[in-house]
C-alpha cells in the first residue's frame, strides 16, 4: 500500500521483483503491521515524508526470509520492526547513548518504506525477536505503542498518581504496566468518550473523566498521548508541584500559552522523541511478565485505507492492525 502525495488515499500495487537486503539487511516476510497515528501524519501530510511515493508502517512483525552479509539473523526467525530504522553510531547522541536524537537517523515508514507491504527490507540491527507468548497481531502494536509509551512512563520517575490524556493503542498499554508498577491510573478522555472511559476502567484505571477538566486530585505525572496542544495546559494544571507533563507524540497541534504560575513550583514539560534499542529489549521483555494484553482490531492489508480513517475517527478500542499473512498471523504461544 503506496503513498503517492499527501492527502490522498494509499494505493494497492503489486511489485513483480523481490527486493534484495544489503548488508546487514534483513529481507522480511511481512505477517502484520500495527497502525500508528503517526502513520495518519504522514498520510494527512503533517509529517513531511523525505520522499514519495512510500510504504508506510512502522510496527512490522514477521518473518526473515534472507539476511545479507554480516547480518545476524537466520532465515525463519520471527522478527519486529520498529520506527528507529537506522542510525550512523558516530554522531555525540549515539556515542552517549542517545541514539533516539541520532543526528541522521532514519526511519520505518518515513525515510525507508515500511510494513504496509507483503516484504520489507530492513537493518538487522534493528530487528527485535519477539516474545513468543505474543501472536503477530498482538505483538505488532508493542513496536512503537508500547516502545514509546514505555520510554515515556520511564520520564515520570517514580510517579505514584499518572494521568493518561487520550487513550489510544499507547495509553492502552501503558496502563497495564504502570498497574503491574503499583502506580494510580487516572484516564482523561473527551467527556462523551463513555466507551474509551469503560475500557480504560477495565484495563486499571481507578478514575476516568473529561479531558479538559479537573483531576480528581492532583497528579505526581500525566502523559499526554493526543496529538492535541490544549492538553499540555490541562494536564499542567492537574498536577502538583515537582510534576511532570510528557509530550508521547512525534506531532501535535500548537500548544496555547498559559500563566506562569500553573508551570512554578517545579512542574515541568518534556517531550519523547522516537525510541532506542534499549528501549525495544526492555518492553519486549517487560511485557510477558506484567502481561501486556494488546487488544487489537484486524484489517487486510487492502484496507489499510479504512483502518487509517477509523483511527482517525477515533473508532478503535486498542489498536488496529494490519494482517499480511493472515495463514500465520497467529503464531505465537498464548500468554498464561
Amino acid at each position: 500500500m503506496v503513498l503517492d502525495a499527501p492527502e490522498r488515499p494509499l494505493r494497492a500495487t503489486a511489485d513483480a521483483g523481490e527486493p534484495e537486503p544489503g548488508p546487514r539487511q534483513a529481507l522480511v516476510a511481512v505477517r502484520a503491521c500495527a497502525v500508528c497515528r503517526t502513520d495518519l501524519h504522514i498520510v494527512d501530510g503533517e509529517l513531511a515524508a523525505p520522499r514519495l511515493p512510500l510504504v508506510p508502517g512502522h510496527q512490522v512483525v514477521g518473518t526473515v526470509v534472507a539476511a545479507g552479509a554480516g547480518a545476524d539473523l537466520e532465515p525463519g526467525a520471527r522478527v519486529g520492526i520498529p520506527w528507529l530504522a537506522w542510525t550512523d553510531g558516530t554522531c555525540r547522541y549515539c556515542r552517549t547513548g542517545r541514539e533516539n536524537l541520532c543526528e541522521r537517523a532514519r526511519f520505518t515508514g518515513l525515510d525507508v518504506d515500511g510494513g504496509y507491504a507483503e516484504r520489507a527490507v530492513a537493518d538487522a540491527r534493528y530487528c527485535f525477536a519477539l516474545p513468543a507468548g505474543y501472536g503477530d497481531l498482538e505483538a505488532a502494536p508493542l513496536l512503537c505503542a508500547g516502545l514509546i509509551g514505555h520510554r515515556a512512563l520511564r520520564m515520570t520517575g517514580d510517579a505514584e498518581r499518572l494521568g493518561l490524556y487520550g487513550f489510544g493503542a499507547s495509553a492502552h498499554i501503558v496502563a497495564q504496566v504502570a498497574r503491574h508498577q503499583g502506580r494510580r491510573v487516572f484516564a482523561f478522555t473527551r467527556a462523551d468518550d463513555t466507551a474509551s472511559q469503560a475500557f480504560a476502567r477495565e484495563l486499571g484505571a481507578e478514575w476516568t473523566g473529561d479531558v479538559m477538566g479537573p483531576a480528581p486530585e492532583e497528579l505526581d505525572a500525566a502523559i499526554v498521548f493526543a496529538p492535541v496542544g490544549a492538553l499540555v495546559p490541562a494536564a499542567l494544571r492537574a498536577l502538583a508541584p515537582g510534576g511532570v507533563v510528557v509530550c508521547a507524540g512525534i506531532h501535535m497541534s500548537d500548544i496555547p500559552s498559559f500563566p506562569y504560575a500553573d508551570l512554578w513550583r517545579e512542574r515541568s514539560i518534556r517531550s519523547v522523541a522516537n525510541l532506542t534499542r534499549e528501549d525495544a529489549r526492555e518492553l519486549l521483555a517487560l511485557a510477558p511478565q506484567v502481561p501486556v494484553r494488546t487488544h487489537v482490531t484486524a484489517y487486510p492489508l487492502e484496507d489499510a485505507n479504512a483502518a487509517l480513517d477509523d483511527v482517525r475517527a477515533g473508532r478503535i478500542e486498542g489498536a488496529a492492525v494490519l494482517v499480511v499473512d493472515p495463514a500465520r498471523a497467529g503464531a505465537g504461544a498464548p500468554l498464561p
